[in-house]
This record gives structure tokens, C-alpha cells and sequence, in this order.
């Protein structure tokens, strides 16, 4: 349960930064990506896996359905576009529209309400 329980300190602590007011976009695309991140893998812990590293996502859920059950693709799904959309928009490049950020919570939100579910 440690490991568990350490993912949902990370998972609070980065959402809790990303919730700041006057948190500048990129930062807080980063930090949703990392609180999603360790939601996740406190969900894989739950089920004592271990992701290791977040390009390892979909193919431990894939390979361990267990975790999310009819979820799963929905959320490795939503996790891709963080990290290889989102991330490439906000945080690496800079041309990204309002449009872009409402996909970015909505990906967020697909995998926090997941993760609650399996976390509680």
C-alpha cells in the first residue's frame, strides 16, 4: 500500500499546483500530465503493478486490463493525448488555441474520474 498511497500524495500534490490561480498554461498542462501520470499508477499499484515510467502506460494497461476493466482504452487513450498532444502543444511548442486546453481538461478529467473510481 505504500506505493499506492505515495502515487495519490504525487497525484494531489501536482493537481493541487496545477490549480493554483495565475498558473501559467504550459506549467499546468505539465502538472496535469504528471498528477495523471501517478493517478494511474496508484491504480496499478492498487493491483501491485508498477508502471515504472509514463511511455510504459498503455502497454502495462493493456497487457493487465484487471486494472481499468471496460476503461481501460478509454484512459491510455486519454493519457496519450496528454502526453504526446498536449504536452507537444503547450510545452515544447507553443502554437496551441483556446480549443486545445479544453481537450487537455477533458483528457485530465476522463482520467481522474477512472482513477477515483478505482482509488476509493
Amino acid at each position: 500500500m505504500g506505493t499506492l498511497n505515495r502515487h495519490l500524495s504525487q497525484y494531489r500534490a501536482f493537481k493541487t499546483s496545477a490549480d493554483q490561480p495565475g498558473v501559467e498554461i504550459q506549467g499546468r498542462v505539465e502538472m496535469l500530465f504528471l498528477a495523471a501520470y501517478h493517478l494511474i499508477d496508484a491504480c496499478a499499484a492498487k493491483h501491485g503493478i508498477h508502471i515504472n515510467k509514463h511511455q510504459n502506460v498503455r502497454r502495462e494497461l493493456e497487457a493487465n486490463p484487471a486494472i481499468f476493466g471496460a476503461d481501460s482504452k478509454s484512459v491510455w487513450e486519454s493519457f496519450d493525448e496528454l502526453q504526446g498532444r498536449s504536452r507537444a502543444k503547450f510545452v515544447y511548442g507553443g502554437t496551441w488555441m483556446e480549443s486545445d486546453i479544453a481537450a487537455t481538461l477533458r483528457h485530465f478529467d476522463t482520467i481522474e474520474r477512472v482513477c477515483l473510481k478505482v482509488t476509493s
